[in-house]
């Protein structure tokens, strides 16, 4: 069984190291792969982009530990979720609001069975206590049932769908920005069609009127900010070998507004 890590803890401290100490010290055959490190510290809307972007690349079966936690500690629950496919553990932050809503399908528990932690349990580190035991314990063959009560109530962020306004209008949002400057907003192919593209269908970012769709970033042109499907599976607004987050003024959570009519 495959494990996956996806963390804000970067990689100069030793957390992630003694994660995986954990893990292959209660399964040695347990298999671990590193989505990443790099989410910005705290940044929970950054690490449940990235854990929508990557988690369904891995085998069925697969337990992703998601760890951005900034309420460590506190009393925000551990918790387990459960798809048809995959499981998902960390904290009850929002963290997994994205893929939730993907999966439709959801068990969830709340891990309160302190059998299968690591001990003593410190109320700085419940990646390497909570999280890290349990995976292991998982992949074991333990039943989901068993490490705590199910639960219905999971923490969400804003839904992920962008809000339709009128006939003519949608009103879309940037979900993440990457390392390139690229902006990568909630509209999918169902969202904006390309028979709505056709009949001149628009974005307004900041004000600025984007108009121009291409298929790869380097069939636009230097300073002219176009959109593109992104290999997420949404539609991101870009500038050829520049950052459109800086050019255009930017930021995560920035409304776009998306024009159906060709005015």
């Amino acid at each position: 069984m495959f494990i996956t890590l996806a963390t804000d803890f970067g990689t100069s401290d030793y957390f992630v190291g003694a994660m995986r100490g954990v893990i292959l010290a209660r399964n040695p055959q347990a298999r671990i792969f590193d989505i990443t490190h790099e989410i910005p510290a705290h940044d929970i809307r950054a690490g449940a982009f990235i854990l929508l972007a990557a988690y369904r690349e891995y085998p069925e079966r697969t337990v992703h530990v998601a760890v951005v936690d900034p309420g460590v500690g506190s009393a925000r629950r551990p918790i387990l979720i459960v798809t048809p496919r995959y499981f998902f553990i960390g904290p009850d932050n929002g963290l997994f609001s994205y893929v939730c809503e993907r999966e439709g399908e959801v068990r969830a528990f709340h891990l309160t069975n302190e059998r299968f932690f690591r001990h003593p349990v410190s109320a700085t580190f419940h990646g390497r206590d909570i999280f890290a035991p349990v995976a292991a314990s998982l992949t074991l063959g333990v039943p989901p049932e068993e490490f705590g009560p199910p639960i219905d109530d999971l923490v969400q962020l804003e839904p992920l769908a962008p809000q339709r306004v009128g006939e003519n209008e949608m009103r879309a949002r940037i979900v993440h920005i990457d390392r390139f400057g690229n902006c990568i907003t909630n509209l999918t192919r169902a969202d904006l069609t390309e028979e709505m593209i056709a009949r001149g269908a628009h974005l307004l970012a900041n004000g600025r009127k984007i108009s121009s769709f291409r298929r790869f970033f380097d069939e636009g042109t230097t300073d002219e900010p176009f959109a593109v499907w992104g290999s997420a599976g949404f539609l991101e607004i870009v500038i050829k070998l520049d950052s459109a987050a800086q050019k255009l003024g930017l930021v995560r959570g920035q409304e776009i507004i998306v024009r159906l009519a060709g005015d």
